[in-house]
């Protein structure tokens, strides 16, 4: 059986290891695969793990060994699963495995924005404090969170960990969600749109990225914000309109957008976010924590070996 891996480099740029793939067949790992070398290196290959190469039916149709696509990931927009279902081939993604860290990664930015460290800690080690004439100084606004109102659009996996962080550092907490009232967390309310963009300090987006919540934040709803408000998004890059929230943040209609994600990765250097000083951007890394790239790797071969097994999991 040959086992390929189109794009490993992400989740593995070499301190981790995919020598537990090698028991199922023989492995070849590329770092990263262009649209056009795919047909070449995935020929007579059975199984093919992707992360970011997109396999659309063009690719399927010339791929006639192909039996299963595991996509290193737990978003699995890059494959055509109708295509594949079709073709009787599986489609397998990684569910989960990122939690903590995303989690973790809309803290860091809140942070960021709200206690200024690292600004602090580069000013020191250029000698500021040092030169102080008091023991202490500050040269930005200083925010605490208690009893400020964090609105949650999507309350999953991702969005349900954030709440109870949000909750514990004394938050109040509201979200947009399909899940009854009832149903929902102790403490965390439930809000419609307008509510929740109206009424909360900062917003964090955690839903998936479908037809309808695309350009979800634009021009119209950036209106219903807080001018104060900070916005956080770690979930999908066109959640939002670049050029809306870029215009918001230039105008004072928004201070702050804290983003892993963008519309396009890498973006282009002429990105409107890109150089603003209240666009807080990070390259898609929320997700790459060595922890959280182990459980990745760990899954995806468990997903390979229940394949092997006849007992597929984690299917899509």
């Amino acid at each position: 059986m040959k086992i390929v891996v189109l794009d490993g480099y992400g989740a593995n740029p070499g301190d981790l290891s995919w020598e537990g793939l090698s028991a199922f067949g023989s492995t070849v790992v590329y770092d990263r695969t262009s649209a056009a070398e795919v047909l070449a290196r995935a020929a007579d290959a059975e199984i093919v793990l992707t992360n970011k190469v997109v396999l659309h039916r063009r690719e399927m149709e010339q791929l006639p060994r192909l039996r299963y696509i595991g996509v290193l990931a737990t978003g699995y927009n890059v494959v055509d699963v109708e295509a594949a279902r079709e073709r009787g081939i599986i489609v397998t993604n990684v569910p989960a495995y990122s939690t903590e860290s995303v989690a973790q990664m809309v803290f860091s930015h809140l942070l960021t924005v709200t206690n200024h460290t690292e600004h602090y800690a580069i000013e020191n080690r250029r000698g500021r404090w040092s030169r102080s004439l008091d023991f202490c100084y500050w040269d930005t606004p200083l925010t605490e969170l208690a009893g400020k109102t964090f609105g949650i659009v999507g309350l999953g996996h991702i969005g349900s960990r954030v709440a109870a962080i949000a909750l514990a550092f004394g938050m109040r907490v509201k979200a947009l969600t399909s899940k009854p009232a009832d149903a929902l967390p102790a403490g965390v309310g439930k809000a419609d749109l307008m509510e929740l963009l109206s009424t909360s300090d900062i917003v964090s987006l955690h839903c998936p990225l479908t037809d309808s919540t695309r350009h979800l934040v634009s021009r119209t709803t950036l209106q219903l914000m807080k001018p104060a408000a900070i916005l956080i998004n770690t979930g999908r890059g066109p959640l939002v309109d670049d050029a809306d929230v870029a215009e918001a943040l230039q105008s004072g209609r928004l201070a702050a957008y804290c983003a892993d994600v963008l519309t396009e990765e890498p973006p282009k250097a002429d990105c409107p976010l890109i150089g603003l000083p209240n666009a807080y951007l990070t390259p898609h890394i929320a997700w790459a924590t060595r922890e959280a790239r182990i459980r990745l790797i760990d899954v995806a071969i468990d997903n390979v070996r229940a394949f092997v097994e006849q007992r597929p999991q984690n299917v899509v």
